[in-house]
């Protein structure tokens, strides 16, 4: 009998601190959730993108770039760019205004090394309007050997974006990586995106002369 009142105690001790939790877990307000915008700002935006070549009567290459955005900041590295077995390094600061019509822009300076070495100002922006959008990168390399390897290079783009995963539009370039007629190339693009990923297929030079295809392949993370 005693066994059976210890044990009745007991349960109902068990039942009352229960029962007292569970009113301290109501009445008490849950921690509020944080908030993701309070520190979106501070995280890093990394991108790394290849390119491939194909270049009609010349060798074909391959060309990384690669990106880091925080906040303002804005670093990036680019090999087989300038030129061949050449890589270069550039920092910028990024500005953004506008909702409805975006316009993007970052003014850069960059140091280029290997078989072509000199300092480069240059610049990355965009006008982006509901599914258009117009960009353009350029940059104006001075080279330490001699003046008359100077030379202005860019990279323009009109996108039209139908839907999320497809893209598609008119490029055009100027470029002393490669050996082409044409001082200024021109051609078409489509590409697909899905989730992080991207692949983008640029024809360039069709119906003027042999066509270069650049294969682009990017990854953000």
């Amino acid at each position: 009998m005693a066994r059976m009142i210890g044990t009745a105690h007991l349960v109902l001790l068990l039942t009352i601190a229960l029962l007292t939790s569970e009113a301290a877990c109501q009445t008490t307000a849950p921690p509020p959730p944080p908030n993701p915008d309070a520190s979106a700002g501070d995280n890093w935006s990394l991108a790394a993108t290849a390119y491939g070549y194909l270049v009609p009567n010349d060798r074909s290459y391959f060309s990384p770039v690669f990106t880091a955005d925080r906040r303002w900041l804005h670093l990036e590295a680019r090999y087989n760019y300038e030129n061949f077995q050449t890589g270069s390094l550039w920092a910028g600061y990024n500005f953004s205004i506008g909702h409805k019509l975006e316009f993007d822009f970052t003014p850069m300076l960059g140091g280029v090394f290997g078989d072509t070495s000199g300092i480069a100002p240059g610049y990355e922006m965009s006008l982006t309007y509901g599914p258009f959008e117009l960009s353009s990168e350029g940059e104006q390399l001075f080279t330490i050997k001699s003046r008359a390897n100077d030379f202005f290079y860019s990279w323009n783009e009109l996108v039209y974006s139908p839907k999320d995963w497809l893209h598609a539009g008119l490029v055009s370039q100027t470029t002393r990586a490669y050996q082409s007629p044409l001082d200024i190339q021109r051609g078409v693009f489509v590409g697909f995106s899905r989730k992080k990923m991207d692949f983008t297929t640029y024809v360039f030079n069709f119906g003027w002369t042999d066509p270069t295809v650049v294969m682009g392949l990017s990854c953000k993370f």
